[in-house]
């Protein structure tokens, strides 16, 4: 039986029937390929991006089978967590700058060679890194958030994350993207390559978009995401709220805003500081 029947059948064991060697057996190959980036909680396939279920059932075993436990102090001061919830190990042959100052990476992470984590940040189980990516101070990339190659996370930035429903897309965010300082990305939203998501944005499922320059709302549909466009500059915006109270009282609501499509003069804006790595 391979990794995902194997994880399939334990996933629907009752907890107290569950047979917690084999579970924990199971979790630790599928941790191994997670680490790797072989594995994914969701792929790009047939020309969108498809939950891989299975993997978040395995990791939901994972808390199902493990134990309260203290880490020790070795580790600078003790945390209180599952057992099987340790922390990514890492050495300077993976070509990853995790600056001194708080930072962390749950084991089960993949995190792409050239990252560059600035103190303190967050990264948690399942999520996927692309290489030379960069992660600013107070960044949280939630649990499965599949992050994309040379993408910029900017100081305070929220990637949620999601385990449950099992079936629930993660938040996706493409290669060469840029998002703002103090944006939150939620809900499985799903951001296209070379995006530019300005300081500030909030992007959730159920929020529309509104894209002013091509004159089209996107939302959240019963067979998909909601998807930003390839190359959008996305601001936050507002707009009216409907009703004689609201519009008597001159209410508004924030909207993400598309101004415009990404050029050379936004390429320059965005780039990545090469020094800096």
């Amino acid at each position: 039986m391979d990794l995902r029947q194997t994880i399939e059948r334990l996933f629907d064991v009752p907890p107290g029937a569950l047979d917690r060697a084999e579970a924990l057996e199971a979790f630790g190959r599928l941790k191994v390929l997670l680490n790797s980036g072989e594995v994914r909680a969701a792929d790009y396939r047939s020309g969108s991006w498809a939950v891989n279920a299975w993997v978040k059932k395995g990791i939901l075993l994972a808390f199902r089978a493990g134990v309260h436990t203290e880490a020790g102090p070795e580790n600078g001061f003790p945390y209180f967590d599952r057992d099987t919830m340790g922390l990514k190990n890492m050495t300077a042959s993976d070509e990853v700058r995790i600056v001194p100052g708080g930072s962390a990476v749950r084991d089960g992470a993949y995190i792409g060679r050239g990252v560059v984590m600035m103190p303190p940040a967050y990264v948690n189980i399942g999520a996927y890194i692309g290489e030379q990516t960069m992660i600013d101070s107070h960044v949280l990339v939630g649990s499965c958030a599949q992050v994309g190659r040379r993408v910029h996370l900017s100081a305070g930035t929220q990637i949620g994350g999601v385990l449950e429903p099992v079936g629930s897309m993660p938040v996706i965010i493409e290669d060469d993207v840029l998002v703002g300082g103090n944006c939150g990305i939620y809900e499985g939203a799903v951001v296209k390559r070379r995006a530019v998501i300005g300081a500030g944005v909030i992007l959730t499922g159920s929020t529309p978009v509104y894209d002013a320059v091509r004159s089209q709302i996107y939302r959240r549909s019963a067979s998909g995401p909601l998807v930003v466009p390839e190359g959008a500059v996305v601001i936050p915006g507002s707009r009216t709220v409907k009703g004689a109270f609201a519009e008597g009282h001159g209410l508004s609501m924030s909207t993400p805003l598309i101004v415009k499509y990404r050029d050379e003069k936004t390429d320059a804006a965005s780039a990545l500081e090469e020094s800096l790595r």
